[in-house]
C-alpha cells in the first residue's frame, strides 16, 4: 500500500479496545478526507496573531460584540482503498495519536472529572460563578468538537471513558468524556515549535519529515508553552490577508490577553502576506510562516494532531 493510500483510509472507531478494534480490521487513520474546511471572514478570525488588531489585555475584559460568523464546510473525497485486517491484535505504536471528534447527534459534550464521575466545572468566573463544564458541539464555526485523548477506554459502570485535553482555560487542562458521545480515530503526526529557535518540525511516524521556520510571539506577548492540538482549520476570504491563506486553530489561549478584536486570544499556525516577519518575534502569541509553508501542512493535516511549544 503506497504512502498516499494508508493516508486515506477512514474507518470509525467505535467502542472497543484498540487492540480489538485493529484484529477487526475497523480502526485505521483520521485522515484528511475527515478535516472540514471552515471558510470565515478575516475580521472574525478570533487568533492572537498579528500586528493588527486590537488586543485586550488580560483580566480587563472586552465589550467588543463578537461579528456574525458565515460558514462552510468542504469535504476532501477519499481516495478507494482495501485494507487488510491483522490477524493477532497489535498495540498502538508509540508515535500514534487518539483522537475523539463529537458524533454529529451529540450537541454538547459533557465533561467529568473522573469515569462515571461528577461533572467537571468551569474555573470561576469574574464574578466568582462556576458552570457545568460543557463543549459546543460543532463549534462557532461549524467544525466539530475534537479532542486530543490521553488516556483511551478506560472502564467505569458499564461505560468506556475517555480523557482528553479540553480546548477550554486554563491551558492543559484535561477532563473525561463518556466514549458513546464521541467517535475515536488516530493519526501518526505530531508537531513540535521551539521558540527560541524560530522552528517547527513536523513528526510524521515518529520521524521528523518537515522543518519550517517560523515568526512567535513577542517578549510582550509571548506563544504559550505547553502540549496542544490543532481543533480547527480557517480560510480567510479576503485575498494578501495578514493571516495568510490559512489558519489552523489551536486548543491554546494567550497567556496575556484575555481577547483579540472581540473574541477569545486563541493561538493559531497560519502564512502571513509578509514573510520578512518568519524567524522573529513579531505576534500577539502565534506562530506564523510562509504560504507555502502552511499549503504544505494542510494538504497532509487533519485536526487532532498534537503541538508541543518549546522554549
Amino acid at each position: 500500500m503506497t504512502q498516499a493510500e494508508t493516508r486515506s483510509r477512514s474507518h470509525r472507531r467505535t467502542r472497543s479496545a484498540y487492540s480489538s478494534a485493529v484484529s477487526r480490521g475497523e480502526l485505521s487513520s483520521f485522515t484528511r478526507a475527515h478535516l472540514l474546511l471552515s471558510v470565515a471572514a478575516l475580521s472574525l478570525l478570533l487568533f492572537s496573531c498579528s500586528g493588527e488588531g486590537q488586543p485586550a489585555a488580560k483580566d480587563e475584559g472586552r465589550d467588543d460584540a463578537a461579528p456574525t460568523v458565515t460558514t462552510t464546510t468542504s469535504t476532501p473525497s477519499p481516495t478507494p482503498t482495501t485494507s487488510t485486517p491483522s490477524p493477532t491484535p497489535t498495540a498502538a505504536p508509540e508515535y500514534r495519536n487518539f483522537v475523539a471528534e463529537g458524533r454529529p447527534e451529540v450537541s454538547e459534550i459533557t465533561v467529568y472529572d473522573a469515569p462515571a464521575g461528577d461533572v467537571a466545572l468551569t474555573p470561576p468566573d469574574q464574578n466568582g460563578a462556576r458552570t457545568e463544564q460543557k463543549i459546543t458541539n460543532p463549534n462557532e464555526h461549524g467544525v466539530p468538537a475534537v479532542f486530543l485523548v490521553e488516556q483511551l477506554d478506560v472502564e467505569a459502570e458499564g461505560e468506556l471513558w475517555h480523557e482528553v485535553y479540553l480546548p477550554v482555560r486554563p491551558n492543559g487542562s484535561k477532563g473525561w468524556i463518556r466514549g458513546s458521545d464521541v467517535e475515536v480515530e488516530y493519526n501518526d503526526y505530531r508537531i513540535v515549535v521551539e521558540l527560541g529557535e524560530h522552528m517547527l518540525t513536523l513528526y510524521e511516524r515518529g520521524e521528523p519529515s518537515m522543518t519550517i521556520p517560523v515568526g512567535v510571539g513577542t517578549q510582550d506577548t509571548p506563544t504559550p508553552g505547553g502540549v496542544f492540538y490543532i481543533k480547527e482549520l480557517l480560510q480567510p476570504v479576503q485575498e494578501d490577508s495578514v493571516y495568510g491563506d490559512y489558519a489552523y486553530g489551536l486548543s491554546g489561549y494567550s497567556n496575556v490577553l484575555d481577547s483579540f478584536n472581540g473574541t477569545e486570544a486563541i493561538i493559531g499556525i497560519h502564512g502571513t502576506n509578509d514573510p520578512s516577519t518568519i524567524g522573529a518575534d513579531v505576534s500577539h502569541g502565534c506562530i506564523r510562516m510562509t504560504n507555502e509553508n502552511i499549503g504544505r501542512l494542510v494538504q497532509l493535516l487533519p485536526l487532532g494532531v498534537p503541538v508541543e511549544i518549546l522554549p
